[in-house]
């Protein structure tokens, strides 16, 4: 592992000599590239750096030991040795996790899908509440969120809500979310008081580069047509409304958001970009044997992830069976306890891994 650490730390510091490189910094593609390598370094090496530190330090301190010290001394020495090996130890499974492999989306923008599934109108009110609550998670977090699309209901929620959350690591979070949300509460309009249950759906998409996903214009039918909203009726007379149809995988997608036509298909190709992508992966994770999966519930949409229970302000996460007595707070967006749980947990099954 030192060795390993000390090629990273060799790499870093090549790397800030090629970003003071006069022709590097005229290079916008390399100077974007080596900065991003340099950041995706920063971490380990600082850790490498102060371990380094550390165990000079306990070098020194133990030599100390075989000088001809009074007793207070001694134990001095002897207190600092425990304190700096602690302090060692630390590091090291520090390190260790550090040196992981990463998701190469973790750095990523994110397209959020979420649809209203079982439970009809209060499915699409659950789905305009989960809509706030990562709109708010995002606020917390410095980063923002773009309105793709939205197709609305008559009592305010969403039927389907599309949305890209801009921010450094948004992927590395919110990838967790991906799959079912169940809700357990009594809806507004049910008058016996009885407890429903609803559920909506949550896809998570890296956003994709052009780079990283090749979209020939050949291979995309563009169809226009007048956006509507609730309904059904008409709300715009001009044909601003888009729908862009992948054919060669049958993915389709419509945006009528804008009123210009020209910044609905901008929109379209970045979804359309992030599904294909998204589709590509998804196919070629199917090729892994699912029980060397170490993913934390990244995979199938349908499987149910969370509930919700107003009833009982609880909320359970069922792949790492944590449950927070917190549901305000959730809904406001106070999502890391379950995020850094869930982070730890897939942590801790890559490390099981490469014991094996």
């Amino acid at each position: 592992m030192i060795d390993r650490l000390q090629t990273l730390e060799d790499r870093y510091n090549k790397l800030n000599e090629l970003l003071s490189d006069p022709e590097i910094v005229n290079d916008t593609k390399k100077l974007r590239d080596y900065s991003k390598e340099q950041a995706g370094l920063e971490d380990v090496v600082q850790a490498y750096r102060e371990y380094k530190d550390i165990d000079q330090q306990l070098k020194d301190a133990k030599e100390m030991l075989e000088d001809d010290l009074d007793d207070e001394m001694y134990e001095m020495a002897k207190t600092e040795i425990q304190e700096l090996s602690q302090a060692k130890e630390e590091l090291e499974e520090k390190m260790k996790i550090l040196l992981l492999p990463k998701d190469p989306n973790d750095d990523k923008n994110v397209f959020m899908e979420i649809r209203g599934a079982a439970g009809g109108d209060e499915a699409a009110l659950f789905a305009g509440d989960l809509f706030r609550m990562y709109s708010r998670y995002a606020e917390n977090q410095g980063w923002k969120t773009e309105v793709m699309e939205a197709n609305t209901t008559g009592v305010g929620g969403y039927k389907e809500i599309i949305f890209m959350i801009n921010g450094n690591g948004a992927y590395s979070k919110l990838k967790y979310e991906n799959g079912a949300h169940r809700v357990q509460r009594v809806p507004e309009t049910e008058s016996g008081g009885r407890i429903h249950t609803s559920t909506a759906t949550v896809a998570v998409l890296p956003e994709a580069e052009e780079v990283e996903v090749e979209v020939h214009d050949k291979d995309i039918r563009v169809d226009t047509f007048a956006s509507s909203g609730p309904g059904g009726q008409s709300v715009n007379t001009t044909m601003s409304a888009v729908r862009l149809t992948h054919v060669p995988t049958g993915i389709v997608v419509s945006i009528q958001d804008e009123k210009s036509q020209i910044k609905n298909k901008e929109k379209a190709m970045k979804v359309l970009r992030a599904r294909i992508y998204d589709k590509y992966q998804q196919e070629a994770q199917a090729e892994y044997d699912e029980n060397r999966k170490s993913a934390v519930g990244t995979g199938d949409r349908s499987e149910r992830i969370r509930t919700y229970n107003f009833p009982q302000s609880r909320v359970t996460d069922h792949r790492i069976g944590l449950t927070l007595q917190k549901l305000d707070q959730i809904l406001q967006g106070k999502l890391d306890e379950f995020i850094d749980a869930l982070q730890l947990e897939e942590q801790a099954k890559k490390l099981e891994q490469i014991g094996e």
